[in-house]
């Protein structure tokens, strides 16, 4: 199981604090930084405000050297897909070939509308979010001196000359992620290396890995990487578990049913029931970017036993 840091921003972070944070997951060997893709806190401090996830991403790239680099992910609402693509290949190339593309529909209404950004249905969003994926996936396999064109519902690409070029041959590892029970297995099997299902309980996750599994084998694939993401409050014994929720505003009780959370045993026992079920990465979401030592703690008492 390899285990990598999941972090919310929007909820209150800066540059410098992710860049803390970044440094010592490298440090401590976790497998990867990811961050989410939102431009609006979800609650009622907005403070200090957004920080846009590709440039920060661009700029980590410069400050670690090891570290895996990605979106949990990218919303298809924000960008057009060119120039997304442009973005997202040269970051791979400033890291060296470590980034990671999770990508998705966007779902947040309320940021969209702070930022004036259009926020289609739901079904046209998935219509826009496919063409998304076969533009950029194009844009990043097309040959060298060779041209793209892409003709859809809602773009069109005439002879593009598909640059940069990812450092990653033939591009970037594409996750997609989601519970839905139709589209998106389909869109998994058919564009992304890996799946995540993210913050649903081991019932639901086994049910979403078994749909992505089959829906492979329909289009004739292997099976993709199989991942999820859970919420992480842990701490050596009860005080300090309490101590970790009350500063991410939740319940003790409603976490350890919820997410990872517990003693260094209890997760660890957590995470082998969903390794059991065939995850192979876990996103541990860190929502107190200030609080380094639940890291070192993760790092020293539970990634060696999973």
């Amino acid at each position: 199981m390899r285990l990598r840091i999941f972090t919310e921003p929007q909820q209150g972070a800066t540059y410098e604090d992710q860049l803390r944070v970044v440094q010592a997951a490298e440090r401590l060997g976790f497998d990867a930084f990811f961050r989410s893709d939102h431009y609006l806190h979800m609650g009622a401090d907005p403070g200090p405000g957004p920080t846009d996830s590709w440039v920060t991403l661009a700029a980590l790239a410069r400050e670690t050297t090891s570290i895996r680099l990605g979106t949990l992910v990218t919303a298809a609402t924000f960008r057009l897909p060119g120039p997304l693509a442009i973005s997202v290949a040269q970051v791979d190339q400033m890291s060296g070939g470590r980034v990671e593309f999770g990508f998705g529909t966007g779902w947040f209404d309320e940021e969209h509308k702070a930022y004036g950004i259009p926020f289609p249905p739901v079904g046209e969003r998935f219509a826009r979010f496919e063409e998304q994926l076969e533009i950029i996936t194009g844009l990043w396999t097309t040959k060298p001196g060779d041209t793209y064109s892409f003709e859809g519902a809602y773009y069109r690409l005439a002879d593009s000359p598909a640059l940069p070029k990812p450092a990653q041959s033939p591009r970037p590892p594409v996750i997609i992620g989601g519970v839905g029970a139709k589209r998106t297995p389909r869109l998994a099997a058919k564009f992304a290396d890996e799946y995540n299902v993210p913050f649903h309980g081991l019932e639901d996750t086994i049910a979403g890995f078994g749909r992505v599994r089959e829906a492979c084998a329909g289009v004739g694939r292997e099976p993709i990487v199989l991942s999820a993401a859970q919420v992480l409050c842990v701490g050596a014994d009860e005080a300090e578990i309490a101590r970790r929720a009350a500063a991410i505003g939740r319940e003790v009780p409603e976490l350890r049913h919820n997410g990872l959370a517990g003693t260094p045993q209890e997760v660890i026992d957590k995470i082998g029931r969903f390794a059991e079920a065939g995850c192979e990465r876990m996103y541990l979401q860190v929502l107190d970017l200030a609080d380094l030592d639940h890291l070192e703690l993760v790092a020293a008492e539970i990634m060696p036993h999973v």
